[in-house]
Protein backbone atom coordinates (compact mmCIF):
# COMPACT_ATOMS: atom_id res chain seq x y z
CA UNK A 1 0.00 0.00 0.00
CA UNK A 2 1.21 3.39 -0.65
CA UNK A 3 0.46 6.91 0.02
CA UNK A 4 2.02 10.23 -0.45
CA UNK A 5 2.88 12.64 1.86
CA UNK A 6 4.99 16.32 1.86
CA UNK A 7 7.61 17.44 3.85
CA UNK A 8 8.81 20.90 4.19
CA UNK A 9 12.93 21.36 3.46
CA UNK A 10 13.02 22.36 7.61
CA UNK A 11 11.89 19.36 8.33
CA UNK A 12 13.15 16.60 5.60
CA UNK A 13 16.24 15.74 8.01
CA UNK A 14 14.26 14.95 11.02
CA UNK A 15 11.70 12.77 8.59
CA UNK A 16 14.26 11.21 7.06
CA UNK A 17 16.11 9.92 10.34
CA UNK A 18 12.95 9.16 11.94
CA UNK A 19 12.23 6.76 8.41
CA UNK A 20 15.79 5.70 9.29
CA UNK A 21 14.79 4.78 13.18
CA UNK A 22 11.67 2.91 12.14
CA UNK A 23 13.03 0.71 8.95
CA UNK A 24 16.34 0.84 9.12
CA UNK A 25 19.10 -0.16 8.22
CA UNK A 26 18.59 1.47 5.03
CA UNK A 27 19.66 1.11 1.54
CA UNK A 28 19.51 4.22 -0.94
CA UNK A 29 19.76 4.95 -4.47
CA UNK A 30 20.07 8.44 -5.93
CA UNK A 31 19.56 10.20 -9.73
CA UNK A 32 18.82 13.50 -10.63
CA UNK A 33 15.16 13.61 -9.89
CA UNK A 34 14.53 10.94 -7.04
CA UNK A 35 15.66 9.29 -4.19
CA UNK A 36 14.86 6.35 -3.41
CA UNK A 37 15.57 4.75 0.54
CA UNK A 38 14.62 1.31 1.38
CA UNK A 39 14.67 0.24 5.02
CA UNK A 40 15.48 -3.49 6.18
CA UNK A 41 11.58 -4.59 6.70
CA UNK A 42 11.06 -3.52 2.57
CA UNK A 43 9.77 -0.01 3.39
CA UNK A 44 10.34 2.27 0.71
CA UNK A 45 9.96 5.94 0.89
CA UNK A 46 10.72 7.76 -3.05
CA UNK A 47 11.22 11.24 -2.38
CA UNK A 48 10.83 13.33 -5.50
CA UNK A 49 13.64 16.46 -5.97
CA UNK A 50 12.25 19.85 -5.59
CA UNK A 51 13.99 22.01 -8.78
CA UNK A 52 16.05 19.06 -9.69
CA UNK A 53 18.32 18.28 -10.92
CA UNK A 54 20.20 17.21 -7.91
CA UNK A 55 23.76 16.65 -8.34
CA UNK A 56 24.01 13.90 -6.11
CA UNK A 57 27.17 13.99 -3.25
CA UNK A 58 27.99 10.67 -2.79
CA UNK A 59 29.56 11.32 0.79
CA UNK A 60 25.89 11.57 1.84
CA UNK A 61 23.27 8.88 2.31
CA UNK A 62 20.35 10.66 0.74
CA UNK A 63 22.72 11.96 -1.80
CA UNK A 64 22.93 15.28 -0.53
CA UNK A 65 18.67 15.61 -0.74
CA UNK A 66 18.82 17.99 2.29
CA UNK A 67 20.90 20.37 1.55
CA UNK A 68 19.53 20.81 -2.09
CA UNK A 69 15.89 21.37 -0.38
CA UNK A 70 17.13 23.58 1.94
CA UNK A 71 19.23 26.22 -0.62
CA UNK A 72 17.34 29.68 -0.64
CA UNK A 73 16.31 30.40 -4.60
CA UNK A 74 14.44 33.09 -6.45
CA UNK A 75 11.54 31.93 -7.55
CA UNK A 76 8.94 33.18 -9.88
CA UNK A 77 5.69 32.00 -9.59
CA UNK A 78 2.80 32.21 -11.99
CA UNK A 79 -0.95 31.18 -11.25
CA UNK A 80 -3.73 31.37 -13.29
CA UNK A 81 -7.20 30.38 -13.60
CA UNK A 82 -9.89 31.28 -15.38
CA UNK A 83 -10.84 34.73 -14.23
CA UNK A 84 -7.90 35.35 -11.57
CA UNK A 85 -3.94 35.59 -12.18
CA UNK A 86 -1.24 36.28 -9.74
CA UNK A 87 2.57 36.42 -10.21
CA UNK A 88 5.08 36.99 -7.50
CA UNK A 89 8.68 36.79 -7.42
CA UNK A 90 10.19 34.88 -3.91
CA UNK A 91 13.37 35.14 -2.22
CA UNK A 92 13.20 32.39 -0.27
CA UNK A 93 10.29 32.20 0.98
CA UNK A 94 9.37 36.26 1.25
CA UNK A 95 7.38 37.69 -1.43
CA UNK A 96 9.62 40.97 -2.99
CA UNK A 97 7.40 41.41 -5.81
CA UNK A 98 3.79 40.73 -6.88
CA UNK A 99 1.31 41.30 -9.10
CA UNK A 100 -2.56 39.98 -8.29
CA UNK A 101 -5.55 40.53 -10.68
CA UNK A 102 -9.14 39.04 -12.12
CA UNK A 103 -11.60 39.25 -15.41
CA UNK A 104 -14.69 38.15 -15.31
CA UNK A 105 -15.52 35.15 -16.61
CA UNK A 106 -18.93 34.30 -16.99
CA UNK A 107 -20.38 30.30 -16.31
CA UNK A 108 -21.49 27.97 -18.61
CA UNK A 109 -24.79 28.72 -19.91
CA UNK A 110 -27.66 26.09 -20.01
CA UNK A 111 -30.00 27.75 -22.47
CA UNK A 112 -29.82 26.32 -25.82
CA UNK A 113 -30.38 27.55 -29.71
CA UNK A 114 -29.10 31.19 -30.69
CA UNK A 115 -28.75 32.53 -27.34
CA UNK A 116 -26.43 29.72 -26.12
CA UNK A 117 -23.87 30.39 -29.20
CA UNK A 118 -24.11 33.91 -28.11
CA UNK A 119 -22.71 33.36 -24.43
CA UNK A 120 -20.20 30.69 -25.59
CA UNK A 121 -18.90 33.67 -28.03
CA UNK A 122 -18.99 36.14 -25.17
CA UNK A 123 -17.82 33.91 -22.39
CA UNK A 124 -14.79 32.77 -25.59
CA UNK A 125 -14.04 36.89 -25.45
CA UNK A 126 -13.96 37.02 -21.82
CA UNK A 127 -11.50 34.08 -21.37
CA UNK A 128 -9.24 35.22 -24.01
CA UNK A 129 -9.32 39.11 -22.39
CA UNK A 130 -8.84 37.19 -18.96
CA UNK A 131 -5.83 35.45 -20.37
CA UNK A 132 -4.36 38.20 -22.04
CA UNK A 133 -4.15 40.22 -18.97
CA UNK A 134 -2.75 37.27 -17.06
CA UNK A 135 0.21 37.17 -19.94
CA UNK A 136 0.73 41.14 -19.34
CA UNK A 137 0.81 40.66 -15.77
CA UNK A 138 3.36 37.69 -15.92
CA UNK A 139 5.60 39.72 -18.27
CA UNK A 140 5.50 42.67 -16.36
CA UNK A 141 6.58 40.96 -12.94
CA UNK A 142 8.75 38.20 -14.18
CA UNK A 143 10.43 39.30 -17.08
CA UNK A 144 12.50 42.20 -15.00
CA UNK A 145 14.22 39.57 -12.72
CA UNK A 146 14.24 37.22 -15.32
CA UNK A 147 18.18 37.16 -14.93
CA UNK A 148 17.93 36.48 -11.25
CA UNK A 149 15.68 33.33 -11.04
CA UNK A 150 16.83 30.46 -10.30
CA UNK A 151 13.29 28.49 -11.05
CA UNK A 152 9.84 29.38 -12.44
CA UNK A 153 6.88 27.40 -10.99
CA UNK A 154 2.90 27.34 -12.37
CA UNK A 155 -0.26 26.68 -10.76
CA UNK A 156 -3.65 26.71 -11.08
CA UNK A 157 -5.79 25.47 -14.30
CA UNK A 158 -3.00 23.82 -16.15
CA UNK A 159 -4.78 24.60 -19.36
CA UNK A 160 -4.80 28.45 -18.88
CA UNK A 161 -1.12 28.05 -17.48
CA UNK A 162 0.08 26.81 -20.50
CA UNK A 163 -1.97 29.13 -22.80
CA UNK A 164 -0.69 32.38 -21.15
CA UNK A 165 2.93 30.76 -21.20
CA UNK A 166 2.20 30.17 -24.62
CA UNK A 167 2.39 33.79 -25.13
CA UNK A 168 6.16 34.75 -27.15
CA UNK A 169 7.16 37.36 -24.50
CA UNK A 170 7.04 34.92 -22.13
CA UNK A 171 9.51 32.68 -23.84
CA UNK A 172 12.70 33.67 -21.72
CA UNK A 173 10.44 32.22 -19.08
CA UNK A 174 10.23 28.33 -20.26
CA UNK A 175 13.49 26.72 -19.73
CA UNK A 176 12.79 27.87 -15.74
CA UNK A 177 9.76 25.58 -15.45
CA UNK A 178 9.87 23.32 -12.85
CA UNK A 179 8.05 20.17 -13.87
CA UNK A 180 5.50 19.98 -10.36
CA UNK A 181 2.56 22.64 -10.51
CA UNK A 182 0.67 23.73 -7.94
CA UNK A 183 -2.84 22.89 -6.79
CA UNK A 184 -4.24 26.44 -5.92
CA UNK A 185 -7.69 27.44 -5.67
CA UNK A 186 -8.76 30.83 -7.43
CA UNK A 187 -5.08 33.28 -6.83
CA UNK A 188 -5.86 35.59 -4.73
CA UNK A 189 -3.10 37.51 -2.43
CA UNK A 190 -3.03 35.57 0.15
CA UNK A 191 -3.00 32.16 -1.90
CA UNK A 192 0.05 33.52 -3.68
CA UNK A 193 1.93 34.18 -0.28
CA UNK A 194 1.49 30.61 0.68
CA UNK A 195 3.03 29.29 -2.83
CA UNK A 196 6.47 28.54 -0.91
CA UNK A 197 4.34 26.20 1.48
CA UNK A 198 4.16 23.95 -1.85
CA UNK A 199 6.70 24.44 -4.24
CA UNK A 200 8.91 24.08 -1.97
CA UNK A 201 7.52 20.74 0.24
CA UNK A 202 9.48 17.49 -1.19
CA UNK A 203 6.96 14.91 -2.52
CA UNK A 204 7.22 11.25 -0.85
CA UNK A 205 5.76 8.55 -1.51
CA UNK A 206 5.66 5.74 0.99
CA UNK A 207 5.39 1.90 0.19
CA UNK A 208 4.55 -0.49 3.22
Amino acid sequence: MSRWVSVGPERLRGWLDRFTAAHGPIESTVDSERVTVTGADGTVAELLVPFPPLRPDPADPYGGLVEHALAERRVGVLLVRLGGYAAGVFAGTRLVASKVGSRQVHGRSAAGGQSQQRFARRREGQARQALAAAADTAAAVLLPELSTLDAVVVGGDRRAGDEVLADPRLAPLRPLLVPARLDVPDPRLKVLQRAPELFRSIRIRVTD
